[in-house]
């Protein structure tokens, strides 16, 4: 099983839930390159998507991982999900945490993407703030870190670079999600500005054949925000597709 993050974010975001997790899986939580651990990839301000897809099949390739459960939330998700598009033979099964690529665009959802990828964007606490809706010692830990090592001015500039991508046509999986063959389990917050569960995780759920989908009472990070709940909904779901 891999963990895949947020934009911003880190492996450390998934601490409440890998205990548990790790009980019937081997659990490994990657940092993308700029983030947690990893080192900052070269100018990281020209930074695209197809970046990330990348790194996950290095990633893979470089452990000899046979098909994989992939958990990712926001970017993670959109990057979990494009790898079971394109390579279905080396995903074994898909929880998406309130994913990116199932947003229909407006003038306004596009502005504030570009608003994010520009110099007025939100400080990365700011931001983190507003979609984190609980309070518990995982989001405290994450808001700490929005703080300090995430306001870093190089990891700035790779958060920017990354939300200037979310508004792009390659960012969108809504007509290729019909291809992902993997049990798919959707997650979202009904409480989350980012990627509401009322038009994105709609989206999500009409577009994915067959997957299904738990809306919990929180933000953009369920496992972080109330991880009992969000465990209480993948459990199952994992122990029906081991």
């Amino acid at each position: 099983m891999v963990l895949l993050h947020a934009n911003p974010g880190d492996s450390r975001d998934f601490a409440a839930i890998i205990p548990a997790l790790s009980r019937d899986h081997r659990v490994l939580a990657l940092d993308w390159p700029g983030y947690g651990q990893s080192d900052m990839p070269p100018q990281p301000q020209d930074i695209n998507l197809h970046f990330f897809d990348e790194v996950l099949r290095q990633f893979l390739t470089a452990l000899a991982l046979p098909p994989v459960i992939l958990i990712g939330n926001s970017l993670g998700g959109n990057v979990a999900a494009r790898l079971a598009i394109e390579s279905p033979d080396q995903v074994r099964g898909l929880v998406l945490v309130s994913p990116g690529g199932f947003t229909p665009h407006t003038a306004v959802t596009r502005t504030f993407c570009a608003m994010q990828g520009s110099r007025f964007s939100l400080t990365p606490l700011r931001w983190a703030s507003l979609y984190l809706k609980h309070d518990t010692l995982m989001t405290s830990q994450m808001l700490k870190r929005a703080q300090d090592e995430q306001s870093d001015p190089q990891r700035i500039a790779l958060n920017r670079a990354v939300w200037r991508n979310f508004a792009r046509p390659e960012h969108d999986l809504r007509e290729q999600a019909g291809c992902i063959t993997a049990p798919t389990l959707l997650v979202f917050g009904e409480q989350d500005p980012a990627i509401p569960a009322a038009r994105d995780g709609k989206e999500a759920a009409r577009c994915i054949p067959d997957a299904q989908t738990v809306v919990l009472p929180c933000g953009h990070a369920a496992f972080a925000e109330m991880p009992d709940r969000f465990l209480t909904a993948v459990l199952p779901f994992l122990a029906t597709h081991r």
